[in-house]
C-alpha cells in the first residue's frame, strides 16, 4: 500500500468552553488546533479537480463550528471528536493536536495529540 499525502491545518485558533473549573464551564477560553489530514492525492494531483480530494475547507467549517457549540471537559474528548469529524470528511487518518494556550501558568499551552484512522470511529 501506497503512504498517504498530508494536508496541514496549523494554529486554527477557535474560543470555546473547555474545562473542569466552574470559571472554564461559563467564560470561552482560547483553543489551539492543529490537524495533519492524511489521504491518497494522487488522483488530485494529476486530474487539478477539487472533486478528487479531500476538501480540508468543508472539514475545518465543521471543526469551528463544533468548538464554537461544544462544552467538554476534556481536551481529549475535544480532540476525539475532531478526529471523527476529520475522519467523517473523507481522511484515512488525522492527527489532532487541541491546546489551550495560558492554562498553565509559566507554560505557553498545554494540551494533548491524538492520531485515529477510519477503523476508530467504525460502528
Amino acid at each position: 500500500m501506497a503512504e498517504l499525502d498530508k494536508i496541514l491545518i496549523k494554529d486554527l485558533l477557535l474560543r470555546g468552553i473547555i474545562g473542569l473549573n466552574d470559571w472554564e464551564r461559563e467564560k470561552e477560553q482560547d483553543i489551539l488546533i492543529n490537524m495533519a489530514l492524511f489521504a491518497d492525492m494522487r488522483t488530485a494531483g494529476r486530474s487539478d479537480r477539487i472533486e478528487d480530494t479531500l476538501n480540508y475547507r468543508t472539514i475545518t467549517k465543521a471543526v469551528i463550528a463544533y468548538v464554537e457549540a461544544s462544552a467538554h471537559v476534556t481536551v481529549e474528548a475535544l480532540a476525539t471528536q475532531i478526529a471523527r469529524i476529520a475522519i467523517d470528511g473523507g481522511a484515512e487518518r488525522v492527527i489532532v493536536r487541541v491546546e489551550k494556550p495560558g492554562a498553565l501558568r509559566f507554560a505557553r499551552s498545554v494540551g494533548v495529540e491524538i492520531e485515529r484512522e477510519q477503523a476508530d470511529f467504525a460502528s
